[in-house]
């Protein structure tokens, strides 16, 4: 339990946590600019998820003995790892449901207007593909069936972090 609560102090812990939300986001460009397959709103939505989590990585990487940067960084693991969950299992039931006909899903991302990142970086964060279209799979899992598995660790991972604090807090 201890070195569970500890990572969240470790400069290395974060730095993992950073650095595979970026493996993430460099798998997914690989997916998009070399195998040219084109991301959905939703898989926009996911992207912008997994940025929370990059992130929430520096935050707890440049400051992992400050409680500020550590509840900022917190939040934005939760932010991203929970709501990407969210959207990656409404994504799987678009393309799983026997009625994926009458799902449709929009061209241009719902960004909050004060953060318009599609147009900002559209090279990011611009949607070009469909919703319902599987083009990819890796052992039987379709893309967002493997982000409910990454979405799911994430999640995983920061239940047990803050499980661990709370409980090592409680028993000072």
């Amino acid at each position: 339990m201890n070195f569970i609560s500890n990572l969240a102090t470790r400069k290395q812990a974060w730095g993992l946590l950073a650095g595979s939300a970026l493996g993430l986001e460099l798998a997914a460009l690989y997916f998009q600019y070399v195998m040219d397959l084109a991301p959905c709103i939703m898989c926009i939505y996911q992207r912008a998820a997994i940025w929370a989590i990059f992130f929430a990585g520096l935050v707890g990487y440049f400051a992992p003995n400050q409680l500020i940067a550590r509840l900022a960084g917190y939040g934005l693991w939760g932010t991203g790892a929970i709501w990407g969950l969210i959207i990656a299992l409404e994504h799987v039931e678009m393309q799983s449901a026997s009625l994926s006909l009458f799902f449709t899903c929009d061209i241009t991302p719902n960004f909050p207007s004060w953060a318009p990142l599609h147009e900002w970086l559209p090279a990011l964060f611009e949607a070009t593909g469909d919703c319902g279209e599987i083009s990819w799979q890796f052992l039987g899992y379709s893309m967002p069936q493997w982000m409910v598995v990454v979405y799911s660790v994430y999640t995983a991972m920061l239940a047990a972090v803050l499980a661990a604090r709370i409980a090592i807090a409680k028993n000072l």
